[in-house]
């Protein structure tokens, strides 16, 4: 089965909020980057909330069929970052988000609208 856009971000977004993650926030980079369609980004409060959030994210994507994760900067997890493709979920210790101001950075794009079923 394969999830379509709005699935996957609502899949990785359900499954950070679950590990208790912070200041959840989608951005919609449709038309904006080439890189992806939604960055998640989330904070943990430890090294070890952001690797449950990646852990989490991760076993949610896979369980649904995902094939193609790729995880960046895990072992520090001050930035650790998961690409799914079409989402990429970056999850920071609080402070690292601050310094580096991603919510920032692509402050031109909205905030992702997911689809629910009705």
């Amino acid at each position: 089965m394969t999830l379509t856009l709005s699935e996957k971000a609502l899949l990785c977004y359900n499954s950070a909020l679950d590990k208790k993650a912070l200041d959840v926030l989608a951005l919609d980079l449709r038309g904006i980057s080439d890189v992806a369609d939604v960055f998640l980004i989330a904070s943990g409060t430890s090294r070890q909330q952001v690797q449950t959030i990646i852990n989490a994210v991760e076993e949610s994507l896979r369980g649904s069929g995902e094939r193609s994760i790729r995880i960046e900067g895990y072992e520090s997890a001050r930035w650790a970052l998961l690409d799914a493709g079409d989402v990429i979920v970056h999850v920071f210790q609080e402070e690292t988000r601050e310094y580096y101001g991603l919510d920032r950075l692509w402050g031109d794009a909205a905030e992702f609208a997911f689809e629910t079923a009705a």
